[in-house]
């Protein structure tokens, strides 16, 4: 046992440098993105403005990641991560020097977003493909187990640090120890991680920007397993971006809401997903990988938005945050084994582009709409209720009581939305 273990560290020990290192930057990022929303939604205390912030990021990256893949599988992974992670920094450098001055608008942040979203294009196919390049085919789904735990980890720690920080110093501190962070998977990459170059194709070096793109888009199209498993989780992309645009909204309005509930349940959601994340890294392979895509899909949109929707306070909505998370994990590790061990790896830049480009084309589409439905729609409904109505009874009253209304809403959609591609065929082919 202990030399399978000297031997799977061996083996996985470049990955390991980068995915620690580049999961410490993560961090720094996300605790920067949490409270540059807590900041938006404190300058201006509405939900389209938040989701706003997403969108802008969004994109870009959905607008261009088909064309970026292909770019991508020409150039050097290792120089593309370096050089889109130097820019991101730029502009969290350029995001304190607003906040230091006192001229930070939100309209900067919807720049600077863009920008970031931009650079997220060609830096993202270059990360995925180097995983595929660092881990031998038998590790992926540990290594999928460990990307996930990360995220986890991530998320819990998140909130906690960000309100700590935001609580006893300024955001000023939040975005230096991004910088922290940055710097020190910026060093590891540069100088302790070679990531092989990959397998060229005798046609690849006679393709435009515009074929490669295209092959990428033929693959799917011969493809149609992979294909209507990415369009199934574009519908679940659609339902959850419009979650993620309500939970702010409603949390810091609701009685019994407030920063530290949306730092709790934020953090319970983390908690979740590293226990799913620990379980994909230490469980076999199941029989059905499919089976427990659409079954973790399932279970997660007819748990935790109706929860969010009844639910009066703080410990009920952390149950809910239990629930609609700890199954993610094993969703995504398993598909992402399904995408690793099915797509060439000379291929998987472009592909996975392309995949960006149909997957996540409804993120940008969920958070308008959530932000909208929100401060346009469910709010306004509810302030003219009387507290005899049903809808009332239902979900409560006063603001916040809106955004509760649309998660049951969403609750309803995103469960029947699963329901059709359970019986699509060629997604279960994809077993064969």
């Amino acid at each position: 046992m202990i030399k399978k273990f000297k031997t799977n560290i061996r083996e996985l020990r470049t990955f390991l440098i980068l995915w620690i290192t580049q999961s410490f930057s993560a961090l720094g990022s996300a605790m920067t993105a949490f409270a540059l929303v807590i900041w938006s939604y404190q300058q201006q205390g509405s939900a389209l403005t938040t989701s706003l912030l997403t969108i802008c990021s969004y994109a870009p990256y959905v607008l261009l990641s088909i064309f970026a893949g292909a770019l991508s599988d020409r150039w050097n992974k290792k120089a593309t991560m370096l050089l889109s992670d130097s820019f991101a920094a730029l502009c969290t450098v350029s995001v304190l020097i607003l906040l230091t001055t006192g001229k930070l608008q939100i309209w900067h942040l919807y720049l600077i977003n863009t920008l970031n979203g931009l650079m997220n294009t060609v830096q993202q196919p270059a990360s995925d493909v180097a995983i595929s390049l660092l881990a031998p085919q038998r590790h992926y789904q540990r290594v999928s187990g460990m990307r996930s735990l990360s995220n986890s980890l991530v998320t819990i720690l998140t909130p906690v640090l960000a309100t700590s920080m935001l609580s006893f110093t300024s955001i000023r501190f939040v975005i230096l120890f991004d910088l922290i962070t940055f710097a020190t998977a910026f060093i590891a990459l540069l100088c302790f991680v070679n990531i092989p170059q990959v397998p060229k194709r005798d046609s690849a070096g006679n393709e435009t920007i515009l074929q490669s793109a295209k092959s990428g888009l033929r693959y799917l199209r011969d493809n149609r397993g992979i294909l209507d498993l990415i369009l199934f989780l574009a519908v679940i992309n659609f339902t959850a971006s419009i979650f993620n645009a309500a939970l702010p909204a409603m949390m810091l309005s609701r009685v019994g809401g407030g920063e530290l509930a949306l730092g709790m349940v934020n953090t319970v959601s983390g908690i979740a997903m590293m226990m799913g994340s620990i379980s994909v890294a230490i469980l076999p392979p199941p029989k059905s990988r499919v089976r427990v895509i659409l079954n973790c899909l399932l279970f997660s949109m007819s748990s935790e938005n109706f929860i969010l929707a009844f639910g009066r306070s703080t410990p009920v909505w952390c149950l809910g945050a239990i629930l609609g998370w700890v199954f993610i994990p094993v969703m995504n590790a398993n598909m992402d084994v399904l995408f690793r061990s099915k797509i060439p790896i000379e291929m998987q830049g472009r592909v996975y582009s392309a995949r960006n480009t149909l997957q996540f084309f409804t993120i940008p589409l969920g958070y308008l709409c959530g932000g909208v439905l929100v401060d346009r729609v469910f709010e306004p409904f509810m302030a003219v209720q009387p507290m005899d109505s049903l809808w009332v009874a239902l979900v409560g009253a006063g603001k916040g009581s809106g955004a509760a209304l649309l998660f049951l809403v969403i609750g309803i959609f995103g469960a029947c939305s699963c329901l059709p591609f359970r019986a699509d065929k060629h997604i279960w082919r994809l077993e064969e």
